[in-house]
């Protein structure tokens, strides 16, 4: 190894200040009992049900903090959050039983870092299917814009179009006889499909 001509510097290892210490076991000890939700608390700032939150405690998917002395569960404020994540997944077509899969897996890793590495893998593949969707759903769009566009011109024909008859009326009328606007095979499938 060469030898540098700089002096080596040694620096002490600073110890965290007494503010910090209380921190950060603050952080880890549960929110005293005055700032617990009980569980129609959590329901109303979650936006579910009391139904909800208790089925999601069946599932493992959320545990409460605490008791109370009447035996309520009561939870720590972070579990809004944790309701709301559920909720999010659930939005994102994963059941239960998949949210649960993530939860254990989440739980399981060896290492934070393995962790966060799952984690990234179960978002990218949502975010390929609700990239998809949104490509589908905007074909749609297209597709009914297009047929909306095409039915409105269908206000100056005057041909009667095909209308099922009620007890009180006879026939029906007579279908659209072919549009001399516009040619057939430009029609929609939104429309082509109702006049086929």
């Amino acid at each position: 190894m060469p030898k540098s001509s700089e002096p080596i510097v040694h620096l002490p290892i600073l110890a965290p200040r007494e503010d910090e210490v209380r921190s950060l076991l603050a952080a880890k000890l549960p929110a005293s009992p005055d700032k617990l939700l009980q569980v129609g608390e959590l329901a109303r700032a979650s936006g579910k049900t009391v139904r909800a939150i208790h089925h999601y405690e069946e599932l493992g998917l959320l545990k409460p903090d605490a008791r109370s002395k009447g035996r309520f569960r009561l939870y720590d404020p972070t579990a809004v959050a944790r309701v709301r994540w559920i909720g999010k997944l659930h939005d994102l077509g994963m059941s239960l039983a998949e949210i649960l899969k993530v939860v254990e897996t989440w739980g399981t890793a060896p290492s934070a870092s393995r962790a966060m590495a799952e984690l990234r893998i179960i978002y990218r593949g949502k975010l390929e299917e609700t990239r998809a969707q949104i490509a589908h759903l905007t074909a749609l769009e297209k597709e009914l814009e297009a047929s909306i566009a095409y039915l409105d011109t269908c206000d100056s024909c005057g041909e009667p179009v095909t209308v099922a008859p009620t007890e009180d009326e006879g026939e029906p009328e007579a279908p659209c006889g072919g549009c001399q606007l516009r040619e057939r095979d430009a029609e929609p499938d939104l429309v082509a499909g109702i006049v086929a």
